[in-house]
């Protein structure tokens, strides 16, 4: 039996890799990297389809070392350590590290990713991970740290119509047979920038006719298909514009326009449990103090989902997105806390004021660890007024509270306590 045309055109080399300019082009970057032989732990975040398993594996081919892949999605810990013992034994000093390839990496756990990191660190693997999701999300801060990030694009419509004409004419099986491609709107429209799936389209028309020439037409690509082709892949891969869509409907509060993405995303396939999560970071992120019952409604969602299952659990979603697409929005939270951790990163690690720290022991005492805190429930209404941030920012203002009657609420409670500092 044949391979499919995705896996008989997959590219052996950089000059037969097809999009991704940017990075593999000549001049860019990662191209640099692979000509001088050497290359350094890596992640590769881009939509399915685009080339990152093979990206990877051409590298592996062009310096000569061990290629070990493993699949987040069935994998543990413990053939995360095998790989590893058997990377070690098949280094030799001259030669680049064997390089381990993680296919959607963000499904690892934080056990599982955690179990890289001395690998990764010294230099036993060269680690390869792929994903279709927001690293700083799904990967761990440790292990992101000691890894370039490159992010790849759908393929363009020039990128698209170079792999058509490439299985057309270098194909084994394809080349042997009359094919004319008359329009080619359908087909690109389908594949949504993703090169496996506009290759499994152009075998799917050319396979179910047994016409001499095979003339391929929009109506004709439309009429073979006979399912909706924008949908996800059936192997669960995200598909980020759609999960993008879904968000951004629901940050620009368009109840509409986010169930619609969550009707793609449940017609598609998708993992219930993933779309859950997102809502969770949407009410935090999108919602925030506005409206903190969203955060609630948003785990209740998540936690009923676990309970309940599929398909019942479309319809829970259903009432979370169009909750949080409904209510008040603000951001405020997230920028304070992205505020804050800029100042950390500006500013070092400044001492803690004296007076807030603890003093367990006699000698703290002494130093005057404590001394001087005024512990709040001794006074009127719970408060006094004294120095929480350290003495170099002490005038700083960090939370922003933002315009909905939420915040304008604890806005007014904290001038009633603080005065001039929340009069902006």
């Amino acid at each position: 039996m044949a391979q499919p045309l995705a896996e008989r055109l997959r590219p052996k080399s950089l000059d037969d890799y097809i999009g991704q300019k940017h990075l593999v082009g000549e001049g860019a970057i990662l191209r640099k990297m692979i000509d001088a032989g050497r290359i350094s732990s890596f992640i590769l975040w881009g939509p399915p389809g685009v080339g990152k398993t093979t990206l990877a594996q051409i590298i592996a081919n062009k310096l000569e070392t061990p290629f070990y892949t493993l699949s987040a999605v069935s994998s543990g810990v413990k053939d995360v350590r095998e790989v590893i013992e058997k990377a070690k034994s098949s280094r030799f000093f001259s030669q680049a590290s064997p390089i381990l390839f993680i296919d959607e990496i963000h499904r690892f756990s934080k056990s599982q990713q955690d179990s890289l990191l001395g690998a990764v660190e010294n230099g036993t693997v060269t680690l390869i991970g792929a994903t279709t999701e927001n690293p700083s999300f799904e990967v761990i801060r440790p292990l992101l740290s000691r890894c370039q990030l490159y992010v790849l694009k759908s393929l363009e419509k020039e990128d698209l119509l170079e792999l058509l004409h490439h299985a057309l004419t270098k194909d084994t099986i394809l080349k042997e047979k009359n094919i004319e491609i008359k329009e080619t709107d359908a087909m690109l429209r389908f594949s949504g920038g993703d090169a496996r799936k506009l290759l499994n389209i152009l075998e799917l028309v050319v396979d179910s006719d047994s016409e001499d020439p095979i003339v391929i037409t929009d109506d004709k690509v439309v009429e073979r298909l006979q399912q909706n082709p924008l949908a996800y892949d059936k192997d669960g891969e995200i598909h980020y514009d759609i999960i993008s869509a879904f968000i951004k409907s629901i940050r620009g509060s368009d109840p509409d326009g986010a169930i619609y993405w969550l009707a793609r995303m449940v017609e598609g396939g998708e993992d219930p449990s993933f779309i859950a999560r997102r809502l969770v970071i949407s009410a935090s992120e999108d919602i925030g103090l506005a409206n903190p019952n969203a955060l609630l409604l948003a785990n209740a969602c998540f936690d009923t989902l676990m309970k309940i299952g599929w398909p019942e659990g479309r319809i829970t979603l259903a009432q979370a997105t169009i909750y949080l697409a409904t209510s008040p929005k603000s951001n405020s939270a997230y920028l304070a806390i992205d505020s804050a951790l800029e100042l950390v990163r500006n500013t070092g690690n400044l001492p803690v004021p004296l007076h807030l720290r603890n003093a367990p022991t006699k000698l703290m005492k002494q130093l005057g660890y404590g001394a001087d805190y005024k512990y709040a429930h001794d006074y009127k209404d719970n408060f006094v007024k004294q120095q929480f941030l350290p003495d170099e920012l002490k005038t700083q203002s960090i939370w922003h509270p933002q315009n909905n009657s939420a915040e304008v609420k604890l806005k007014e409670h904290m001038k009633q306590l603080w005065g001039d500092r929340y009069n902006e």
